[in-house]
């Protein structure tokens, strides 16, 4: 079996060999031009073989360019499709598949941040009697309702904050600050868009949703902030549904 060592050898040998001919053209052209009174067809000669050798280095040379450059755009191309992949995973990772607005974790992950660094705001929603929309007409209908909730609290949200899917049909909006006024501001701006939406077909009915609102600073610990605005949510639940709830103090 040949070593490492020797199958380098071979290799080098073979790089070499990949110019022999016109390694012996040159030495051979070297030669000639020595001669001080060598005859001029032999000078014609001579240039005449180093000529056809450089053209066929121009030729290879010209090749191997060109698949360089080939090789050099399927890897731009495959480097391009690695990316958008890697980024299409990370959507998938962080993002509800049926809404596109942010999963659980991600939601969470993002709260954590804002309480460690500026404090946040929570506001936290469920789509009333959402059992009976499904038990009524499906869940397909159910799944269409809450695409339906999240086209009405984007523009809403905008770049205020972000949207998560928390549950099946409970929603968590996430700004920064600890400002309890502009939370209970924009959760009324939710819910009467909300109340307004009109419902395509099997459902032809007013929906509604219930909210509730927590605003806590920095330092806050995430667990605490959720549930101050998870129990001003059954709160509203309680006072009737439809409703905007402040965490109590």
């Amino acid at each position: 079996m040949p070593t490492s060592g020797s199958v380098l050898q071979v290799r080098a040998d073979q790089a070499v060999d990949l110019f022999s001919s016109e390694t012996d053209a040159l030495a051979r052209a070297r030669a000639v031009l020595a001669q001080a009174d060598g005859e001029a067809g032999l000078y014609r000669q001579s240039l005449s073989e180093l000529t056809g050798h450089f053209e066929r280095l121009i030729r290879e040379t010209r090749r191997l360019i060109t698949r360089s450059d080939r090789a050099e755009r399927d890897m731009n191309a495959l480097n391009l499709q690695l990316q958008t992949l890697a980024e299409q995973l990370e959507f998938r990772a962080t993002h509800d598949a049926l809404t596109g607005v942010l999963n659980r974790g991600a939601v969470i992950e993002r709260a954590k941040r804002l309480l460690e660094s500026s404090g946040a705001v929570l506001i936290v929603l469920d789509i009333d009697l959402f059992k009976q929309i499904n038990d009524d007409f499906g869940h397909p209908a159910g799944d269409a309702v809450i695409c339906g909730i999240v086209e009405c609290l984007t523009p809403i949200v905008a770049k205020a904050g972000v949207i998560g899917r928390v549950g099946g049909e409970e929603f968590t909006v996430v700004l920064p600050g600890d400002s309890l006024q502009q939370g209970l501001e924009l959760a009324e701006c939710m819910r009467q868009a909300i109340a307004a939406h009109g419902f395509a077909a099997p459902v032809n009915r007013q929906i509604t949703a219930s909210f509730g609102v927590s605003a806590c600073p920095a330092g806050s610990r995430f667990d605490a902030a959720y549930s101050s605005a998870d129990s001003a949510l059954y709160r509203a639940k309680r006072g009737g549904r439809n409703r905007v709830e402040p965490a109590a103090d």
